[in-house]
């Protein structure tokens, strides 16, 4: 592989010499590194290796610059190279411009001059903005590929797997992609064998199962101890908290995920208000850095797998997956989260995969390129899909049964929106049917004012309509509401029955299940907050209190 490119410009001679030898010294090794005083030269030397197909990983801009404006030059640099990441050297007059920056050109990080000590103040800023790029560039000949029918469940379930995974993939349409064929061909394969996967070592997997496709690749498929102090379900935002703070703790810790780490989360093609970010991250971004952050701490991961029971013997949990692979724990953390209600309208079941979509914009949304899509649900979630796909499709269409945008989502989403000339927003509007031959191509809609109702050709239906809590597996053991959500301390306390099955001298503890020992964190415990920041916030609490009653032990 070519080494990636870091390009740095001042015009201040003693500056550019003293960041090209720290950036230099740093990081020759794993990268091309290229200096000048000039802007417009930099540009030109931009062009250059965008037509030499060369990758550049972070562009490092003075601010005040005779030729242009560093901001100038970073707009003009990121219309060539828009992935790649950038940082604005600025003093401390230059700040109110930097920030300006984040939102014109998705500023990426302001370095007050001078930076010294490197290593406290540079070197830690680069590495993050790197690892981020590394996580999301995908070299065409090293990526895993896919080759199938685009409008097709099992290769809908395959993307979204290792989407969520944070693998990356070449997607291959086999009705348009040249090259797909060839690759049949040379697998000695057919249509009826798809969809296909050629891993980097060129094997070949037809139509896997998610564990399988897990297992090629390296993924861990069996608890490596025999016992944890702490065994964590769900690795969205709660999930992910409970395990960094668990591990770095010193706590045996083990974390289990049914499909795609990050829950809903991951989805989100941008979050906006999540405290430390300000020119924003994606869901997974967010997802990635929690993943490196529990693992370098020594959490075990194990995905794809499917909790079918937890059992108690001897004050120990006992957990069993349903491919028979059980897990020995002293607590357990019950972070299933929520996921995305069913939009139970004729016609629409036999689509899910093959047109209607639950989340998945982030996934999907190359597929809607010049294409009108709709999105039912009016959250943030929903907004956040729609500018996504807006960079893609003809035209996007969000339904709502409500009368404003504003009633169901965050400001700046609605402002967004409405600055956004391909959404629209049609209002007093439902789903109330779906049909096609193979896949989606016509919904009805349905104005609940005027009772009109229109039948449309759609390409994708993406549907955010709120959540349901994903408790299902779980037997009667551990209390539940009656819409399914987990009942934890004080909330059990009010139970008729509470004095039945509690037999502790103390209270439950505010996130501890009707089990002993079993805690509830995120958006499957009752009466949590939703939001992102408030799942990270209970897995924190939940680990807290998985300490204490490690204590009683």
């Amino acid at each position: 592989m070519k080494l990636p490119y870091i390009i740095i410009v001042d015009d201040d001679l003693q500056v550019l010499h003293a960041i090209q030898r720290d950036i230099r010294n740093e990081y020759r090794e794993s990268y091309k590194v290229a200096a000048t005083d000039s802007a417009v030269e930099a540009l030109e030397l931009i062009k250059e290796l965008k037509l030499k197909n060369e990758a550049v990983a972070l562009f490092i801009s003075d601010q005040r610059m005779p030729e242009m404006e560093g901001v100038t030059f970073l707009e003009k640099a990121n219309e060539i190279f828009p992935d790649t990441k950038k940082i604005l050297l600025t003093a401390y007059s230059d700040i109110e411009a930097a920030i300006k920056a984040i939102n014109k050109v998705k500023l990426d990080y302001y370095l007050l001059k001078p930076w010294h000590p490197p290593e406290e103040k540079l070197f830690p800023v680069v590495n993050d903005l790197l690892d981020d790029w590394h996580a999301f560039y995908k070299p065409d000949h090293e990526a895993i590929r896919i080759i199938g029918f685009q409008w097709s469940p099992k290769s809908h379930a395959l993307k979204e797997f290792l989407s969520g995974n944070l693998i990356p993939y070449l997607w291959m349409d086999i009705e348009n992609n040249e090259d797909a064929e060839k690759y049949i061909i040379s697998a000695s394969a057919s249509k009826e064998n798809l969809p296909l996967i050629i891993l980097k070592d060129g094997s070949i997997l037809s139509d896997p199962s998610l564990p399988d496709l897990a297992s090629k690749l390296g993924m861990q498929q069996k608890p490596a101890k025999e016992i944890y102090d702490v065994l964590i379900i769900g690795a969205g935002p709660a999930g992910l908290a409970a395990s960094v703070y668990g591990s770095c703790e010193g706590l045996k810790t083990v974390l289990i995920e049914m499909s795609n780490p990050g829950g809903q989360a991951s989805n989100s093609a941008r979050i906006e208000n999540y405290l430390g970010f300000p020119t924003g991250l994606s869901g997974a971004e967010l997802t990635r850095r929690a993943i490196t952050q529990t693992i370098r701490f020594g959490t075990e991961i194990l995905t794809p797998k499917q909790v079918k029971n937890i059992s108690l013997k001897d004050g120990y949990k006992i957990t069993e997956m349903t491919d028979g692979t059980t897990i020995n724990s002293k607590t357990v953390i019950i972070a299933t989260g929520a996921a995305y209600a069913k939009l139970k309208v004729p016609g629409l079941e036999k689509f899910t995969g093959a047109g209607v979509y639950y989340g998945s914009a982030a996934v999907e949304a190359h597929a809607c390129r010049n294409e009108i899509v709709y999105i039912a649900g009016g959250g943030n979630s929903a907004c956040q899909a729609a500018m996504y796909l807006s960079k893609f499709a003809k035209e996007v269409n969000i339904l709502i049964r409500r009368d404003k945008l504003s009633e169901t989502a965050a400001n700046y989403l609605v402002e967004n929106i409405n600055n956004t000339t391909n959404i629209k927003v049609i209002v007093n509007t439902e789903v109330i049917s779906g049909s096609g031959s193979e896949v989606l191509e016509f919904i009805t809609l349905k104005n609940s004012k005027t009772g009109e109702e229109k039948t449309l050709p759609a390409k994708a239906l993406f549907i955010y309509i709120g959540t349901k809590p994903g408790t299902g597996w779980l037997n009667g053991s551990i209390l539940k509401n009656e819409k399914g959500f987990i009942l934890t301390g004080s909330e059990l306390m009010k139970e008729k029955s509470f004095h039945t099955f509690w037999k502790l001298d103390r209270d439950p503890y505010i996130t501890e299940t009707s089990v002993p020992g079993i805690f509830a964190s995120g958006d499957v415990r009752a009466g949590a907050l939703a939001g992102i920041s408030t799942a990270v916030g209970e897995g924190v609490l939940a680990l807290r209190f998985v300490r204490k009653y490690l204590m009683e032990m």
